[in-house]
């Protein structure tokens, strides 16, 4: 992960977005952790575990099933 100041970031703006749509960028103050630039794209993966995590344990899903449902 890259770590850059506020003055660097307003400097060389175009360069830490593009560089943003594949790593985290930290921006910092006075030495300090301030901000951070992250891509816009989904992390899909990330998404899905994030809602699966919401089914309460011991429930059983059949993705396979699902998908079936989804697909009719």
């Amino acid at each position: 992960m890259t770590q850059i100041s506020v003055s660097e970031l307003k400097a060389n703006a175009g360069k830490y977005v593009t560089m943003a749509m594949e790593q985290d960028i930290l921006i910092t103050k006075n030495g300090k952790v301030v901000a951070k630039l992250v891509t816009a794209k989904v992390d899909k993966v990330a998404a899905a575990k994030e809602m699966f995590s919401i089914i309460p344990k011991g429930l059983e899903v059949d993705l396979d099933e699902i998908r079936e449902e989804r697909l009719k």
